[in-house]
């Protein structure tokens, strides 16, 4: 340690003062740096290349937990301390979620359902209950907000939609995208806020007419709701904070990239296992598919209610 002290600072001090001030001889110096490295030195290395790729592969969003299971994913037996003492001396790190807060708008006068979840995450099979939720993008031009659904299975967003207008139009579009990717769907559990989207009666038909459950968190509870919450969390700390301002055009090309290129196919999930959703669902033999959309998510909407901001 001494020996690699002296090297990185013979630039600035004399050779023969640092060796005298870290009692170390000269000639030791000398033969330390004419000796080849060890084996050990030679393995750092190489994982320290393959951290690098790997973290930049991950679109630097992996910390040394994930790239523990990219590199024993590819074979290699290696701690996560030595994988975390790596990427340190690489200055590499994940990124950190920030803390989410609610933002729904429940002051309406439709229909609440009641909490059929109530916060139970853990499902056993797919298509046994989705969560959903809505987000505000920043943009150049202004918001442009996202609805999601994801499968709380492998938490793999099986539906998605994007507008400028945060109505009953965003959310419907997400479902019948889910609907689509997951054609035959019955008797699931379907969760979301309070917010006047949701609740609306074009919503709530349609999730009738698909024989799906809807379920509700409590007012003022985003934790009923949490894995979605995370989901936007996740997207924004990986995603959007480390991209300029863009146009609207732009975000939403980068996120359909997101989440159609990374978040469900590649992108580690700890509560999976550190496996992609794309992967825990292979591994558990479930198959996309693709069915006819629905004739009932096509109709024009029956509600005259405003739409409350959900965001």
């Amino acid at each position: 340690m001494r020996f690699r002290f002296i090297e990185a600072e013979k630039a600035h001090y004399p050779i023969c003062l640092l060796c005298r001030c870290l009692a170390v001889s000269r000639s030791g110096y000398y033969a330390w740096l004419s000796r080849a490295p060890s084996t050990r030195a030679k393995q750092d290395a190489r994982l320290r290349v393959e951290i690098s790729a790997l973290h930049s592969k991950s679109r630097r969003t992996y910390g040394s937990p994930r790239i523990l299971r990219d590199l024993r994913g590819k074979g290699r037996r290696v701690s996560r301390k030595r994988v975390a003492r790596l990427m340190r001396e690489l200055g590499l790190e994940g990124r950190r979620k920030r803390r989410f807060r609610a933002t729904t708008d429940s002051q309406h006068r439709f229909p609440v359902a009641p909490n059929i979840l109530m916060r139970d995450f853990d499902v056993d099979a797919p298509n046994t209950a989705w969560v959903t939720d809505i987000t505000y993008l920043a943009t150049l031009e202004g918001w442009l907000y996202l609805a999601v659904i994801l499968d709380l299975f492998s938490r793999r967003v099986v539906g998605y939609a994007m507008s400028e207008r945060v109505d009953r139009a965003l959310v419907l579009e997400a479902l019948r995208k889910a609907l689509v990717q997951r054609p035959g769907v019955r008797d699931l559990v379907h969760h979301s806020d309070r917010g006047s989207q949701y609740a609306s009666h074009d919503y709530r038909d349609a999730l009738d007419q698909a024989g799906i459950m809807c379920s509700m968190s409590r007012r003022g509870d985003c934790w009923d709701n949490a894995v979605a919450e995370s989901f936007f969390g996740t997207l924004k700390v990986e995603l959007l904070y480390e991209l300029p301002l863009q146009t609207r055009s732009a975000t939403r090309s980068a996120v359909d990239d997101y989440i159609e290129t990374f978040y469900n196919v590649r992108r580690r999930h700890s509560s999976l296992g550190y496996q992609s959703p794309a992967e825990f669902e292979l591994k558990n033999g479930v198959h996309g598919g693709f069915a006819p959309v629905p004739p009932f998510m096509i109709e024009k909407g029956r509600d005259q209610e405003s739409p409350g901001l959900t965001a």
